[in-house]
């Protein structure tokens, strides 16, 4: 049996994740900022620093795997955008960066990082904020977030979806994280019904938008049902998924991107792609 860290573990995904886990007889360390085994505000460099000492400590510098449930959804207010990149972009990366030795001291670890749908269906995603963030400039993204106006958090969520996702895929295949025996990948989810999307389905104006988007399946996802694509991600039969990001979202993003992925490499890029990779080997 392993030891596991799932942020955001009091509800939604992250708590059906941590129950999962559990009934399978694993050890899990639940981070949230609601009553947890570390309780954290991942909104802040200080509660992120906490978390960070806290699951160490708990964990004897080993982990068999983490997940990154914790997240914030596209809710109106000024100051929407900044929690939502703390929390959905630095409350993942710093928290990641900060266990890379305890998940490298064990045998396998997996990772699982909760990305979304919204990364490759919300359209317009401005790239600027995708560079502030992936360059830990947060500060620059919510000022360019801010000039969205009232589409401000949708963006912002967006955003540090996609910028994260780019993060994960980036990281998964470098020597710090495949190199060290660690599997680095994302989940990305469609509309799931958690407490959070409940939420949004009891405002009308909200529940109207939500129900016109396209997912061809019909219907919204089970979290319990994302938990077990969760135990599978980071299981022994996983040893092999690395660096990607699996839809599961009723076909959503296939409806968006039929034709737009997979897509070949550029043949003027190979090169670069195989210097890159001649150094990760050496």
């Amino acid at each position: 049996m392993g030891t596991y860290v799932v942020t955001g573990s009091a509800s939604g995904m992250g708590w059906a994740t941590a129950a999962r886990l559990r009934a399978n007889g694993h050890t899990v360390i639940g981070v949230d900022i609601q009553p947890a085994d570390v309780v954290a505000d991942l909104s802040t460099p200080a509660g992120r620093r906490a978390a960070v000492d806290a699951v160490l400590s708990a964990c004897g510098g080993r982990l068999d795997g983490a997940v990154l449930a914790a997240g914030l959804g596209p809710t109106p207010g000024r100051e929407q955008p900044t929690l939502i990149t703390e929390v959905n972009y630095f409350g993942v990366v710093e928290l990641l960066q900060a266990w890379q030795p305890a998940l490298a001291a064990a045998d396998r670890a997996k990772v699982v990082v909760f990305s979304s749908n919204s990364t490759t269906t919300i359209p317009a995603i401005p790239g600027r904020v995708i560079r502030a963030l992936l360059d830990g400039d947060g500060e620059k993204a919510v000022r360019t977030l801010r000039l969205f106006g009232p589409a401000a958090s949708s963006m912002a969520y967006g955003a540090s979806k996609l910028a994260v996702s780019r993060w994960v895929r980036s990281r998964a295949v470098t020597r710090n994280w495949a190199g060290a025996g660690i599997r680095l990948n994302a989940l990305a989810p469609g509309a799931i019904l958690t407490p959070l999307l409940e939420k949004q389905l009891s405002t009308p104006a909200e529940a109207k938008a939500i129900h016109s988007f396209p997912v061809p399946i019909g219907g919204f996802g089970d979290a319990g049902k994302l938990a077990d694509w969760v135990v599978f991600m980071l299981s022994d039969a996983a040893d092999f998924l690395c660096g990607s990001v699996v839809f599961v979202d009723g076909g959503s993003d296939a409806y968006f991107r039929a034709g737009d992925w997979p897509k070949s490499v550029p043949f003027w890029r190979l090169p670069a792609y195989l210097r890159r990779f001649r150094g990760f080997k050496q």
